[in-house]
C-alpha cells in the first residue's frame, strides 16, 4: 500500500451496537482520488462513512484516516480528525435564519479561527472555488438547491481537508445539477483533496468512470464494475 494513502483499513470490523455490519473491511484510498461507493440501503454504507469519521469505533483490524490511528482515536481526537476532513450531506444542512457568509463564519469559528480578515479571506478563497462568490450576502433560500449544494461544498473545504466525504451529495438535485455538483468534487479532487462519494445514481456513476467501491453481504469490495 502506498504511503500517499489517506485511508487505509486493514481487516477491519464494523459493528452498530452489537451487530456486526461490515467484516474483514480492507479499504485504501489515496491522496487526490476521486472514489465512489456504492451498495444498497442497509448494506453498511453508512456505517462505513462513520468509521472513518469517527462516529464508530473499529472492531479488529487496523485503521488510519488522514494520519489518525482509529483503533487509538479518543473521544477528545475526534474533532481534530473531523477538520481533516470535509462532509457534505444530502440535505444542505444551512442555517437557514443567517446569510451565506454568516453560515461558513459560523463554522470557521467553532473550529478555532480567530483572526477577522483571514476568515473573510477564506471565505471568499472558498466561494471563489465553487463559483458563488457573488451569493456571499445571500440568505440560503435565496440560492437554488444546486447553488445551497455549493455553499456545503465550501463549508467543506474551509479547513483545507485531506478528504472529503460526500454522502448522497446529489440526492435531491435534477439531473444537469448533479453532474454540475459532481464536476466540482473531481475538479476538487485533482487538486490534492481525495474525495469517496456515496451514490445510488447510476447515470452519474457511468457519466464520471472512477474507482468504484462496493459495500455488498457484509463484505467492502474494491475495485468493482458496474
Amino acid at each position: 500500500m502506498s504511503g500517499n494513502s489517506v485511508i487505509k483499513l486493514q481487516g477491519v470490523d464494523v459493528y452498530q451496537q452489537k451487530h456486526l455490519v461490515l467484516n474483514n473491511v480492507n479499504l485504501h484510498i489515496d491522496k487526490g482520488e476521486f472514489v465512489f461507493l456504492i451498495g444498497q440501503t442497509g448494506s453498511g454504507k453508512s456505517s462505513l462513512l462513520k468509521i472513518i469519521y469517527g462516529d464508530l469505533h473499529i472492531g479488529n483490524g487496523e485503521g488510519q484516516v488522514a494520519g489518525f490511528d482509529l483503533k487509538k482515536l479518543a473521544e477528545r481526537d475526534i474533532p481534530f480528525l473531523r477538520r481533516k476532513l470535509g462532509i457534505v450531506f444530502q440535505d444542505f444542512q444551512l442555517l437557514t435564519d443567517r446569510t451565506i457568509e454568516q453560515n461558513l463564519e459560523f463554522v470557521m469559528k467553532a473550529t478555532g479561527w480567530k483572526d477577522k480578515k483571514l476568515i473573510s479571506e477564506r471565505i471568499r478563497d472558498v466561494l471563489e472555488k465553487v463559483g458563488l462568490r457573488s451569493k456571499i450576502k445571500k440568505m440560503p433560500h435565496e440560492l437554488s438547491g444546486g447553488e445551497q449544494q455549493r455553499v456545503v461544498i465550501a463549508r467543506a473545504l474551509l479547513n483545507d481537508p485531506e478528504l472529503i466525504l460526500a454522502d448522497e451529495p446529489t440526492g435531491n438535485l435534477d439531473p444537469d445539477t448533479s453532474e454540475e455538483i459532481v464536476t466540482l468534487l473531481k475538479q476538487i479532487s485533482l487538486s490534492g483533496t481525495s474525495v469517496l462519494m456515496a451514490s445510488h445514481d447510476f447515470h452519474i456513476i457511468r457519466k464520471f468512470p472512477t474507482r468504484i467501491i462496493k459495500c455488498e453481504g457484509g463484505h467492502v469490495h474494491e475495485d468493482v464494475t458496474i
